[in-house]
């Protein structure tokens, strides 16, 4: 069985989709959940699910070697981030290197970068009165929203659509696709050729 770890900074409702996918698949499971907010919902969500979760700080996680080393001990096949906000230290991608991808709700390259995220883009979008945003399955790499390709779906957005609209389907297409991308990543022999969806 695979294993997949999940980063999530906030409610997880992406987090706890991809733990229900994989409840019963015989590819992979998620093992584990790490947030850097001890106050976030998706450790709620992980204690209903049984799923075992941690929250660090931002020196257990770029400064020191701390959970550099509980990702050396959970072995994972796949590094998922779910809503995850903080920039990935070099020295844990080198180690886990093209195996950690993130999803970004807009089609990159357009709407990345620092500060972008959640309502942050979909504003955006609406102000820029853009007619189709989507999401951007990617590897990480050290810079935010850079790293190569995985996957992309749109959606279109209407003149009447507001922020919020807009956000519940970019909700509906990750739900739909994020599992599937992840199992698809875990078939593939080799993680370290990027895929194309």
């Amino acid at each position: 069985m695979k294993r997949i770890v999940i980063f999530a900074s906030g409610s997880g409702s992406n987090a706890e989709n991809l733990i229900r996918f994989f409840q019963n698949s015989d590819l992979g499971s998620v093992t584990q959940v790490l947030t850097n907010n001890p106050h976030a919902k998706v450790l709620d969500r992980c204690k209903r699910l049984d799923i075992p979760a941690f929250s660090f700080n931002r020196q257990a996680f770029s400064k020191s070697e701390n959970v550099l080393n509980l990702l050396k001990i959970a072995q994972p096949d796949l590094i998922v981030l779910a809503g995850f906000l903080w920039k990935f230290p070099e020295f844990i991608l080198k180690e886990f290197e093209n195996k950690v991808i993130n999803i970004h709700p807009a089609l990159l390259p357009k709407y990345g970068g620092k500060g972008m995220y959640g309502m942050h883009v979909h504003n955006a979008v609406v102000e820029n009165k853009e007619s189709e945003t989507g999401i951007t399955i990617h590897y990480v790499n050290e810079n935010y929203d850079e790293g190569a390709i995985i996957f992309q779906a749109k959606c279109s957005i209407l003149p009447s659509d507001s922020a919020e609209d807009v956000a519940s389907k970019i909700h509906q297409l990750e739900f739909e696709h994020f599992p599937k991308v992840v199992e698809k990543l875990l078939g593939t022999e080799a993680l370290e050729v990027p895929l194309k969806y």
